[in-house]
Parts: structure tokens; sequence; C-alpha cells
């Protein structure tokens, strides 16, 4: 009985001695946390989307607080965000105007040719393997929604015509459905800018008209009258720099095939169907 309470001493000296090291060592060897952290993080939108190019919220946090990354960095929360940051920090801020998802195509069946009957997984990515897809179209949208799933805010869905729709108020401009899109149609606009190319080809005009009815056909008549000068064409492609568009309309006025569309809140004027 001694034998086993001296035992029963013995071990419980060696736990308290091993416990009050340990307790030591933490104290000496822990890293002090920057209490500007959690501040940060606290007015972040906790949506961990990745588009500030770090893992999540918390890093980015910390390395704002380091002074690794700018306080404008996050893309989800945009200038409200950014502006909160840098309060917390003691600084001013530069703030960009908020951009959202716009998509370049307006393929919808009442003015796109399909060359085929698409059966086999239900993404974008995987038809696109598959002889790039069912539409005579190589760059028009695949309506399977590679760009819905990847969206982290639920800012998109497929509209009733088979193509992506972009919910401006949810909309922050993370980019994931841009990165998702195996044909690269979709591109992040600055939300005031509602004139859109909503075209990706960069086909000859006669190809383009064999597939569809509403395509660029590389004409130039937007980037000769744009007032302007904001459009120029890209390897048989209008392009819009936002830079200095004003939205004035006259490219949407002169385009022969109505390739160019004023988007109007979350949904963009297209053809009807028929």
């Amino acid at each position: 009985m001694n034998g086993l309470l001296l035992g029963m001493t013995v071990l419980g000296s060696i736990g308290f001695v091993v416990g009050l090291v340990l307790a030591i060592a933490n104290k000496k060897l822990s890293v002090e946390k920057n209490p500007l952290v959690e501040k940060i993080r606290a007015v972040l939108p906790g949506a961990d989307c990745g588009a500030c190019g770090f893992a999540g919220c918390d890093a980015f946090a910390e390395a704002v607080a380091g002074g690794k990354a700018p306080a404008n960095g996050c893309v989800s929360g945009g200038a409200s965000v950014a502006e909160a940051v840098g309060k917390i920090l003691g600084i001013k801020v530069n703030t960009t105007e908020r951009k959202v998802a716009r998509l370049h195509c307006q393929g919808t069946a009442a003015v796109a040719k399909k060359k085929a009957k698409y059966r086999g997984v239900e993404t974008c990515a995987s038809a696109n393997l598959i002889a790039l897809g069912d539409k005579a179209c190589p760059y028009g949208c695949l309506g399977l929604g590679d760009c819905v799933a990847a969206c982290p805010f639920d800012a998109l869905h497929i509209g009733e015509n088979g193509l992506p729709v972009t919910d401006i108020d949810k909309c922050t401009g993370c980019g994931e459905c841009v990165k998702a899109c195996p044909r690269g149609i979709l591109e992040l606009v600055p939300v005031s800018r509602t004139t859109v190319i909503s075209c990706s080809s960069h086909d000859f005009g006669p190809a383009v008209k064999k597939y569809c009815t509403v395509g660029c056909i590389g004409c130039t008549l937007c980037e000769k009258k744009c007032p302007q000068h904001t459009i120029h064409m890209d390897n048989k492609l209008a392009v819009i720099d936002y830079t200095n568009c004003d939205n004035c309309g006259v490219c949407i006025e002169v385009c022969p095939t109505k390739a160019i569309i004023k988007v109007e809140g979350k949904v963009a004027v297209l053809p009807k169907e028929e």
C-alpha cells in the first residue's frame, strides 16, 4: 500500500513539474498576436473567396496588419471595407469603383446555331473538351453553369434564355466566375459602365454570320464612330476600354448586327426568343 502511494506521489510530482515546464515554455515561446489582426478581420466579409490573393480572410487580415497586403485588397468587400480597414490602420485608402461580371455573348437559341446535341457531363469545362461543345460558334457561352457553381456569393444564375445573368446587387467582382469559364468570355467591368460588346468571336465576318446573327463581324463602325475613341479592334473583335467610356450609346446605334448591347440593371437587352 505504501509502495502504491509512493508511486502515485512520484508520478504526480513528475506531472506537476512537466506541466510547469510546459506552461513556462508556452509563455516564453508564444508569439504575441498583433491586435490589429482581429480588428481588421472583424470588418472583412468573411467569404474566404481568395480573390485578394490569400488563403482566406484570416490570412489577408494578418498580411494587412503586417504590411504585406494593401488595405484595399479585399475585392469582395469593395470600397466600404477598404475604408473601414484604412480607418483601423489610420491611413487614407484609395478606393476604386466596384466591378461586376459581364458576359460577352448573347448566343441564345434564337440567334445562335447548334452543330450537335451534347450528351455528357453537365459542365462547360467538359462540353468544351468534346468538340468545343454543341454550339456552332467556338467562342460562345455553353450555358451549363460553371460560372454559377463557382460564384461564392450566389450572384449568378442561368436565365430563361440559357445564358448566365449577373445580380449586380450581390456581385462583388471577386473574379471566381471569370476563372471558371473555359471560354474566357466573362469580364469584370465597372458597375456604372452599361455598354457591353456582347460577343467574343475572333472569326471573320462571313464565318460569324453563318453561326450567329448577333455576332461581331469586325466591321469597325463602332471604332470609327465612338466619340470618346474607347473602342478598338482586337483580332477582328471590338473591345471597349472602359476608362473613358461614358455610355453614350453611339456604338450600339451603329452596330449592324446588334452585337453591342446596353445592360439595364441586372439584365442585358437581348434579342427575343422565337
